[in-house]
């Protein structure tokens, strides 16, 4: 019951971070399950490729959430998702391919400087400039695959680089973030199903696990993630989002280097 509790406030507190600031809640829920798996004594040479596993199937269903608010404010460019989605579908099958042949401190190593990587960008309250316009399909597809890629190897819906993409080339910021988060739907599709596939014979996996998906985790985080987005998207248009934005990133570097030396 315990850790139920805790998967439940996991879900909740990833849930008011990705409506509140629109940072995906992989930051969040990648180095607290590791911790909470580690409490449940699950083996050590899965924890990892399990949290991020558990981590894409959970932004499946908040994905679809998300795009559809989005969408109703017509704000997703779905030509530009068309073009770019099946070069980030396949960017996020490799990258669980990727993902499965690196050792448990390796990917905790590159999650841990994913997330101090982002921490520092929103400190730093870094913005490109637009600078070119859309790419044609070779491009788009090239930006796609390495976004889909890196995604599924850290376990996030890809927004922290997608909106960037698109700002740099001339895509409106609410634009960008509701095409963003329109992408981040096959990443976490693509990425959850190569964690299973990849994971499936893997004879250490905890009861409950679909290769490197562990179904308690998932059930408890989205039933509370997606109730509480929601609300944290309302309090986005009351809150001082700038600071906001710094108190977070101090929380992510706490993750990131725990990551690093847990």
């Amino acid at each position: 019951m315990v850790t139920g509790l805790l998967y439940l406030l996991l879900g909740m507190f990833a849930g008011v971070a990705a409506g509140l600031l629109g940072i995906g809640g992989g930051l969040i829920i990648v180095p607290v399950l590791v911790f909470i798996f580690q409490q449940q004594q699950f083996s050590s040479e899965v924890i990892v490729h399990l949290a991020v596993g558990t981590s894409l199937a959970t932004i499946v269903l908040t994905s679809i959430s998300s795009v559809r608010s989005h969408h109703q404010h017509g704000a997703v460019q779905w030509p530009v998702f068309v073009r770019m989605a099946p070069a980030i579908v396949l960017g996020a099958v490799l990258g669980s391919v990727i993902a499965d042949e690196m050792p448990t401190r390796v990917l905790k190593w590159v999650f841990a400087i994913f997330e101090l990587t982002v921490a520092t960008q929103m400190i730093l309250a870094y913005r490109p400039n637009p600078h070119r316009v859309l790419p044609n399909w070779p491009g788009l597809s090239l930006a796609g695959t390495v976004i889909g890629a890196v995604s599924a190897v850290v376990g996030i819906g890809g927004g922290t680089m997608t909106v960037p993409f698109l700002v740099w080339c001339n895509v409106a910021m609410r634009k960008a973030v509701a095409t963003a988060a329109a992408c981040g739907l096959p990443i976490a599709l693509a990425g959850a199903a190569g964690f299973i596939l990849n994971g499936w014979n893997e004879p250490a996996l905890p009861a409950w696990s679909s290769g490197y998906v562990y179904w308690p985790a998932f059930a408890g985080i989205v039933a509370t993630s997606v109730l509480f987005a929601p609300l944290g998207a309302r309090l986005a248009h009351r809150l001082p989002a700038a600071q906001l934005k710094r108190i977070f990133a101090l929380l992510l570097y706490a993750l990131g280097i725990r990551m690093l030396l847990g």
